[in-house]
């Protein structure tokens, strides 16, 4: 049973959220997908367990002993991603233009190596990220070979996608049992949420929807409210600003360990709901079998 953690824009604390959950809900696995700002294992101690290289996309290569100078890569190539016969891997798309127009098959093509797939063993279960390398793209593919990694499928898994509506937030929740829109009271993060409420409808994903620090503004609150009411989405969680969220990033602990925390405490209380609701789907499933 999968859930996937989303917002519509970065800020909301949609990672707090995630790794709140992930410490509640014992033996769980948790995958962290936003691949270009990965930092959920920074709340967990772990032992690396599996690791393997990723490779995406590919990338030209000039067999200088074999190149004419003619040029003809150079000039046909749209990116500008050769000069002086060289190839500027950052720039290089993999179109394969240069090959075709080459008049002697000097340039051929290499995997890209991108990242390295690891899984990490927690005194609570699993971690699965994507260290990438510097200047690498993180892709949909890469997110998907991510959540191919889960095994136990009876385990709960808790994604933490990446912000917005893109490629990699469609590879993190498309065919998961639910997703949680983390918003928050701002007129942004409501145009945000309409966008990717949106996205869930099209994919066909159950979205629910937790508004963080709602009472900083209690008049956008409403209106989020409004939203939701008049589009049938469930608010599953009003979750207050809470002054030890910032303590916990700090000391890099999930901020449901700390017993003051009412913002823990509130992410507790929404972990055994969604728990809830998942036996209740996954009940549902049965009965159409």
């Amino acid at each position: 049973m999968q859930i996937a953690i989303i917002s519509g824009k970065g800020g909301t604390g949609k990672t707090t959220i995630a790794v709140g959950l992930g410490e509640v809900i014992k033996n769980s696995i948790k995958i962290d997908c936003d691949v270009d700002a990965s930092n959920m294992n920074l709340f967990y101690q772990g032992k690396t367990i599996f690791k393997e290289k990723f490779y995406s996309g590919k990338t030209a290569f000039i067999n200088q002993d074999i190149c004419l100078r003619c040029n003809q890569c150079q000039d046909n190539c749209q990116f500008e991603a050769i000069d002086n016969y060289l190839v500027n891997i950052n720039k290089c798309e993999g179109c394969l233009v240069c090959k075709l127009v080459c008049p002697v098959e000097a340039i051929s093509f290499e995997d890209n190596y991108i990242a390295d797939i690891i899984i990490q063993r927690l005194n609570n279960g699993t971690l699965i990220k994507a260290d990438m390398k510097i200047g690498a793209d993180g892709s949909g593919r890469l997110i998907t070979a991510l959540r191919k990694k889960v095994i136990n499928k009876k385990e709960i898994t808790i994604i933490d996608a990446s912000p917005g509506i893109g490629c990699p937030v469609i590879a993190s929740i498309t065919n998961v049992d639910l997703a949680l829109i983390v918003t928050e009271p701002s007129l942004s993060a409501l145009e945000d949420l309409k966008r990717i409420v949106l996205l869930t409808k099209q994919l066909k994903v159950k979205a629910l929807v937790c508004i963080n620090k709602y009472n900083l503004n209690l008049k956008v609150t409403e209106k989020i409210k409004s939203y939701c009411y008049k589009n049938n989405l469930v608010i599953l969680s009003l979750i207050p600003y809470d002054k030890l969220v910032l303590k916990s990033i700090n000391e890099l602990k999930p901020i449901v360990v700390y017993k003051d925390s009412i913002a823990g405490l509130k992410i507790k209380e929404l972990t055994k709901e969604l728990i809830k609701i998942l036996k209740n789907t996954a009940e549902e499933e049965v009965d159409k079998e």
